[in-house]
C-alpha cells in the first residue's frame, strides 16, 4: 500500500525563514551581545541562527519565542504577521517610524537607572509643593518609571489612598533635548506628561522641566507646573530625607537646590 503524499518542508527553508525572522526581531535591540545575554544563548551560536546555518533545539526555540512573544509559526511565516500590533501602540505601522524605534531607546547616559528625588508645585494649591521619590528601571531594552502619588493629593481628589490606587507607572521616551515621561495610575486614570532636560551642576545629576496633567481647564488648579528631578542613587541621606518628607510641603521645606530651580522656573516662565 502506497502511503498518501504529504507536504514536507525542506529544513533549509525552515532555517532560512527562521533566520530572517530572528534578524528582524534582533534588529530592534541596540546590542546583539546584550540580547544574547538576555536570552542565555552563546553569541557564536546565535550568529549561526541569524545566518540560517543552524537551527535551535526545541527548548532554545521555546525560550526565543517566549522572549519575543511569538509562537512556533516563526519557522514558517514572516514575523510581521505574528506580533500583535495592538499590544504595542508605539510599534503600530502608523507611528512606528515616529515613536517606536529610536524614541524608545533611552541610554543610561541619557537618563540613568535608580532612585530620583523629585519636586514640583502642587496642581491643586499653588502655595504647596510635592516632594517624593521615583524609581527608574529598565526591562527588555526599554526604560520605565514607578512612583506613588502623595496621600494628601489622593485625599484632595476624593480618592482612597491605598497602595494600589496610589501607584504610578510610566514609559520614558528620548527627545532631542532631553527625555519625556508618559505616566498614569492604573487603568490610565490621571495621565501626566513630563519633559525634562539635564542641567549643568557640580554632580551632573539634575534634570528640570515641566509636568502636565490631563484634566479639563478650570478656575481651580493648574494643568502645567515646573518639575525638578535629582538622581540620588548612592546618596543615602538624600533618599532617607525624601522618604521621610514625601508628600505635600511648603517652599521652605524643599531641598535648597530644588527650591532655587523651581523659583527660577517661575520667574522666567
Amino acid at each position: 500500500m502506497v502511503p498518501p503524499e504529504t507536504d514536507v518542508v525542506d529544513p533549509v527553508v525552515l532555517r532560512s525563514v527562521f533566520g530572517a525572522n530572528l534578524r528582524k526581531l534582533a534588529g530592534r535591540y541596540p546590542s546583539v551581545a546584550g540580547l544574547c545575554r538576555e536570552l542565555g544563548i552563546n553569541r557564536t551560536q546565535f550568529n549561526r541562527y541569524l545566518s540560517a546555518e543552524s537551527f535551535p533545539r526545541p527548548d532554545v526555540l521555546h525560550r526565543i519565542c517566549t522572549f519575543f512573544k511569538v509562537d512556533a509559526r516563526i519557522l514558517l511565516e514572516p514575523v510581521d504577521g505574528l506580533i500583535s500590533q495592538s499590544q504595542d501602540i508605539f510599534r503600530h505601522p502608523v507611528v512606528e517610524e515616529f515613536l517606536g524605534k529610536t524614541g524608545s531607546i533611552v541610554t543610561e547616559n541619557d537618563f540613568p537607572s535608580g532612585l530620583y528625588r523629585f519636586s514640583r508645585p502642587s496642581f491643586m494649591d499653588e502655595t504647596q509643593f510635592v516632594l517624593g521619590l521615583l524609581y527608574v528601571f529598565r526591562r527588555d531594552e526599554k526604560t520605565f518609571v514607578r512612583s506613588f502619588e502623595a496621600r494628601q493629593a489622593m485625599h484632595e481628589q476624593g480618592l482612597a489612598d491605598t497602595v494600589i490606587n496610589r501607584e504610578i507607572r510610566g514609559a520614558v521616551l528620548k527627545q532631542e533635548q532631553g527625555i519625556a515621561v508618559l505616566a498614569a495610575r492604573r487603568n490610565s486614570t490621571t495621565c501626566s506628561f513630563s519633559f525634562l532636560s539635564r542641567i549643568a551642576s557640580f554632580q551632573n545629576n539634575f534634570w528640570e522641566g515641566y509636568a502636565a496633567r490631563t484634566i479639563s481647564e478650570s478656575l481651580n488648579g493648574q494643568r502645567v507646573v515646573r518639575m525638578v528631578f535629582e538622581h540620588v542613587t548612592g546618596n543615602t541621606n538624600a533618599i532617607l530625607a525624601a522618604a521621610r518628607q514625601a508628600g505635600l510641603c511648603t517652599h521652605e521645606d524643599l531641598p535648597p537646590y530644588h527650591a532655587r530651580l523651581l523659583r527660577l522656573g517661575q520667574l522666567f516662565r
